[in-house]
């Protein structure tokens, strides 16, 4: 059996010419997305085409970028269909994993998206470096403990914040979120049964 998945980004587009497209290709069901980014592989349309295929069937798109704009979000479905015994075929760029060439095509395809994650990989690394050689710090946003807590309420008022967000190496804007935690009727730094000693309370991403 083919199976047919057709996908336009907004409302206003039009699915008529993929599906007319895929009917001459022998599809015998058709599965659409309308107003579906193609960055998303979550969507409805491909999720029921994704379960109505079995063992020996063909997933068809009219173009690659119909099932998705990522290549890594591409080689990862097509490469889930294969472990299920499902080939895949797009139309205008003539691939058909049921043949060697179709099969060639998209190894080349995993091999380009293993190197554009290598690429992310060390862009991210260098980056992180330059970030430490210029003293910032790089990583999970810091939280400040209950034992610090109890030390900021004590300068509260003697210091101005971008000071204070200096001492305790935590951004300005993280410093006043905990300066009106600090401040808020009814909020002790004390142990309860809320806040326990050495407890951390996770701060909010800047």
């Amino acid at each position: 059996m083919k199976v047919g998945y057709a996908r336009v980004s907004t409302d206003e587009q039009s699915v008529d010419l993929q599906i007319r497209a895929l009917e001459r290709a022998g599809c015998d069901a058709l599965y659409t997305d309308q107003g579906v980014s193609g960055a998303v592989f979550d969507r409805p349309g491909l999720t029921r085409a994704l379960r109505r295929l079995r063992a020996g069937d063909t997933l068809v798109v009219w173009k690659l970028d119909r099932l998705g704009r990522s290549v890594n979000g591409l080689v990862q479905v097509v490469s889930t269909l294969g472990k299920r015994r499902i080939h895949f075929a797009s139309l205008s760029e003539s691939i058909d994993t049921g043949t060697p060439g179709g099969i060639l095509i998209f190894h080349l395809m995993g091999a380009l998206a293993e190197f554009e994650r290598s690429l992310i990989s060390e862009r991210t690394k260098a980056g992180m470096e330059a970030a430490r050689g210029q003293g910032r710090h790089v990583g999970r946003p810091r939280s400040l403990s209950a034992e610090q807590l109890d030390e900021l309420a004590l300068y509260l008022g003697r210091e101005p914040v971008h000071m204070l967000a200096r001492k305790f190496d935590v951004h300005t804007r993280t410093l006043r979120r905990y300066i009106q935690t600090l401040e808020s009727p009814g909020f002790s730094t004390a142990p309860s049964c809320e806040h326990f000693p050495g407890r951390e309370i996770t701060k909010e991403s800047e």
